[in-house]
């Protein structure tokens, strides 16, 4: 079976899902394996590769987002995983052990993707910023339909921490806040993304949007917010498209009778017979 396969690799979870890049939806069940501990490049890639190969015999390339920043396939910072992520080929880990094109790019790129593509951002003109909050925060930045990748807004300091230390959902949960008390938390930290890039528009993404209804109306930030509408599939299905996409560009343009080039007629001299 041809089938695009997205993997969004977490602080806490691997999941992975064969994806429908045309409509944006998962083609059968998401899988899961909890993020080995510690979260080192071999025991992730080896975790990586199982769960691609459960999905069944598919074609086509895979996408995969990690939490850090990628330039070229390489990992230049890594917050929620094992910091011997830093420096290495992903892109090349991950192909050699699952045996096919892999695209590597940051999760809430990947996210984003989905999300621009597929969800509330869909036809949305002008400054888009999505945040996934999770175990930290990722956030990716689109300008009238563009990606600017590798953002790491989560990591901004507030109050002499890293923002993703106060106001993530994982932050929510070990401190033991209720939706009340971190709105007012997650709100100082979108006013000051605000007066850093100042958005069209903030879409609140990862598993606590599905829960939008607790937190979202509490906010007061300027600009609109709302709830990703991909929730926590679009990290998976983003992947699979940006890998079809950088395959797409790729791919060498087919040459048809209508774009062969037709050889330039001889002149003949003039006064010449022809």
């Amino acid at each position: 079976m041809r089938g695009l396969i997205g993997v969004d690799i977490g602080g806490s979870g691997i999941k992975a899902g064969v994806v429908d890049s045309r409509r944006g939806v998962l083609v059968g069940e998401r899988v899961r394996v909890p993020t080995p501990q510690p979260a080192t490049p071999d025991a992730v890639v080896a975790a990586t590769a199982e769960l691609v190969a459960s999905l069944g015999p598919t074609q086509g390339p895979v996408g995969i987002g990690v939490p850090g920043p990628i330039v070229r396939g390489r990992v230049l910072m890594m917050a929620n995983m094992d910091t011997s992520w830093v420096g290495q080929p992903a892109a090349k880990l991950f192909g050699d052990a699952i045996g096919r094109p892999v695209t590597v790019l940051n999760d809430a790129d990947a996210a984003a993707v989905a999300e621009m593509r597929f969800g509330a951002g869909r036809g949305v003109k002008g400054t888009v910023l999505v945040l996934t909050l999770g175990t930290g925060i990722g956030s990716a930045l689109f300008v009238d339909g563009v990606l600017v990748p590798n953002l790491e807004l989560g990591h901004i300091e507030i109050r002499g921490k890293d923002a993703e230390r106060r106001a993530s959902a994982g932050a929510r949960e070990r401190h033991g806040l209720s939706f009340k008390e971190w709105a007012p938390v997650l709100d100082e930290y979108l006013d000051r993304i605000d007066q850093l890039i100042w958005p069209d528009l903030i879409i609140l993404g990862g598993g606590v949007s599905k829960r939008s209804e607790k937190f979202v109306p509490l906010l007061s930030v300027r600009p609109p917010v709302v709830a990703a509408a991909l929730r926590n599939e679009a990290g998976i299905v983003g992947a699979a498209v940006r890998a079809r996409m950088l395959e797409s560009a790729a791919r060498p343009p087919r040459v048809t009778s209508a774009t062969r080039a037709t050889p330039a007629r001889r002149r003949t001299p003039a006064g010449s017979a022809p």
